[in-house]
């Protein structure tokens, strides 16, 4: 496991110690939960994301599809 050292403000880092006495969980733990949160909360925030930029392509493709039919069924028959 590696180690890091950052910076924090103090009124942050007495909210994150006070959490963690709360949660009978170390500083460290704490911190290591939050950074795993976060990354989870990053990682669906792309895909939801991902997926909206999708689904506009593919209601885009679909009304155009959708148009094309529209054409065929109010062509005059031969």
């Amino acid at each position: 496991m590696t180690t890091i050292s950052l910076r924090l403000p103090d009124d942050l880092l007495q909210e994150v110690e006070k959490r963690a006495e709360d949660l009978h969980v170390p500083r460290a733990e704490y911190v290591r939960r939050a950074l795993e949160r976060m990354n989870r909360e990053v990682l669906q925030q792309r895909r939801r994301t991902r997926l909206m930029e999708l689904s506009l392509r593919v209601r885009e493709e679909s009304m155009n599809v959708n148009a094309e039919f529209s054409e065929v069924e109010h062509e005059p028959e031969v």
